[in-house]
């Protein structure tokens, strides 16, 4: 799984029930797979984090992206990308 500085810091401070990345596309794969959504970071004003619940399969499902090996609906993963981008524009 690629792990972001912030990630491993975070895992570090003993926050090992959240999964959290930047990449849009990695957590529009995560909604379309299923795990939880719990909030949006925004302590960087350049990006936004996306915080999800930790949950058995979500280190496959990460890896999977990053291989290119995970295959999901296309219009279910466009929804989650408007899904996200809606979250990110209007909070």
């Amino acid at each position: 799984m690629k792990i972001t500085q912030e990630q491993h810091n975070r895992d570090n401070k003993g926050d090992r029930d959240r999964l959290y990345t930047f990449d849009l596309g990695a957590a529009a794969l995560l909604a379309t797979a299923g795990f939880e959504l719990i909030g949006l970071d925004r302590t960087n004003p350049r990006k936004v984090q996306f915080i999800f619940n930790r949950a058995d399969g979500i280190e496959k499902v990460v890896d999977g992206y990053w291989t290119g090996k995970t295959k999901v609906g296309a219009r279910s993963f466009f929804d989650n990308i408007k899904m996200l981008k809606n979250r990110i524009y209007s909070e």
